[in-house]
């Protein structure tokens, strides 16, 4: 039996041979959910043919409007927020309207963690997604592509 050319392999990405863009995304009326699966998705690389699970191929991520972000149904007034000072006694909610209006960054910071591996990795990912409340964003110079998810 003949044994299959060394072109047959899957090629595994290194992190010195990843390919990092930069990508803007505005979120002014998107919906929570929809718009944080796409960005995890691009954060962890998985729209590149490129893919490997265990690298950090993903691209950087800019958010804009985050104070804008939309979600559905009674959402607003219903879905609650937890932190922990790990005292005793020390749970706080907040619901998602005031969060909004206090840390909008927070609320599409939350929703990727949560989407991403629980790991070093998952860790490193996350520090690639730069979240504003506002229009404006001071990343002018890395020149990030507009997209749409």
């Amino acid at each position: 039996m003949s044994v299959l050319s060394k072109a047959h392999k899957t090629p595994s990405l290194t992190k010195e041979s990843a390919v990092k863009g930069w990508f803007v995304v505005d979120a002014e009326g998107k919906t929570l959910g929809r718009l944080v699966s796409g960005i995890a998705a691009r954060l962890r690389g998985k729209h590149k043919a490129t893919f490997t699970p265990n690298q950090d191929c993903g691209d950087n991520i800019i958010v804009i409007n985050a104070s804008k972000v939309k979600v559905t149904g009674n959402k607003e007034t219903q879905k609650k927020y937890y932190h922990h000072s790990r005292y005793p006694g020390g749970m706080t909610e907040t619901i998602f309207k005031d969060l909004i209006a206090k840390q909008p960054e927070k609320i599409i910071y939350e929703a990727v963690k949560g989407m991403l591996p629980k790991s070093k990795l998952g860790d490193k990912m996350l520090t690639h997604c730069k979240i504003f409340p506002g229009a404006e964003h001071n990343l002018q110079a890395q020149k990030p592509v507009k997209l749409e998810i």
